[in-house]
């Protein structure tokens, strides 16, 4: 009698998943598509009557530099709500003829508001975008009044200037000058820009 022998071999096979990992981001082949550099923006309004400085009110604006389409606007804006009076005459009720006058007030804001927005160009250049409002209350002195047209009420400045400056770490750069109509006044505004270490 034949013996069979069967010899059943069972191969296990280990398998070892090797754990699965993200993809690494891309580097950044623009490094200056992602940069944002913190900046110091300064712009002083002066004002002068010929050669003299009268007043000189420096603002400081805190920026960030961005690529061209990705920088944001830093809005600054100081004021007070200064109380103009009207005057009317009202007719008394009591039958008489003579108008009695009645102040009231109204409320108009004055102060300078600012905003600014700093793209990156090459060469460490940065294009500044500004606008510089600046409302003030102006009392007319007594060479004014003399020459007519005006009384001694109060009266509001007004001065608004939106316009494009390129600038480098440290450089300065005057942007306008411009002459108020009644007093004679010469309002200029300066803009330093500096790079935040």
């Amino acid at each position: 009698m034949k013996r069979i022998t069967t010899v059943t071999v069972i191969s296990s096979l280990l398998c070892i998943a090797a754990p699965a990992f993200a993809s690494d981001p891309p580097l950044l082949t623009q490094a200056a598509a992602a940069a944002e550099v913190p900046l110091k923006v300064q712009v002083v309004l002066s004002r002068y009557s010929g050669e003299k400085k009268i007043s000189s009110t420096p603002y400081t604006l805190a920026v960030v530099g961005m690529a061209a389409g990705k920088a944001e606007s830093t809005k600054m804006r100081m004021g007070v709500d200064v109380p103009i009076p009207q005057t009317i005459f009202a007719q008394p009720k009591d039958g008489t003829t003579t108008s009695v006058p009645q102040t009231s007030y109204s409320y108009r804001s004055v102060g300078t508001s600012m905003d600014c927005r700093a793209t990156i160009q090459d060469a460490g250049i940065f294009k500044l975008d500004l606008t510089v409002t600046d409302n003030a209350v102006m009392m007319p002195d007594a060479a004014q009044l003399a020459k007519g047209g005006l009384n001694a009420a109060p009266t509001i400045r007004t001065f608004t200037s939106s316009f494009s400056l390129l600038l480098k770490d440290g450089q300065t750069a005057q942007h306008t000058a411009a002459t108020d109509p009644v007093s004679g006044e010469v309002l200029r505004v300066d803009v330093t820009l500096a790079i935040l270490k």
